[in-house]
């Protein structure tokens, strides 16, 4: 899994953060609010992300609406298992992440942990 780029990684803050799908328009409208864009530009980097299977969308008329298909989560999750695979020592990696943790998190990850290991092995 590659980094989203910095614009793709703006469009998909904005959709994350929406409560329905959005059509191009909306999302160019949000974004100009940071950085003048032009429609043509944001249009085509979410043809891209809706290519690579990261967006979905639906007719509205003569327009699309966009919506994710992953979550933060799960983009997150790619990144540090992308991570974890370069490390020499993936286990010593992921107890130098958790010591930067503070103790709410820490207790949030034990009980994510213990949880999983009541569910047993995923198929």
């Amino acid at each position: 899994m590659s980094r989203f780029g910095d614009l793709e990684a703006a469009i998909m803050d904005v959709l994350w953060a929406a409560d329905r799908p959005l059509r191009v328009r909306e999302v160019a409208s949000a974004l100009h609010r940071e950085r003048p864009l032009a429609f043509n530009t944001v249009q085509t980097v979410m043809e891209n992300l809706f290519r690579k299977g990261w967006l979905n969308r639906s007719r509205d008329g003569r327009a699309y609406c966009y919506m994710t298909v992953r979550s933060r989560e799960e983009y997150v999750a790619g990144l540090l298992s992308e991570a974890l695979a370069a490390a020499r020592d993936p286990a010593a990696t992921l107890i130098r992440l958790m010591e930067d943790l503070d103790p709410v998190e820490v207790a949030q990850l034990r009980s994510a942990l213990d949880a999983a290991a009541e569910e047993g092995p995923r198929q």
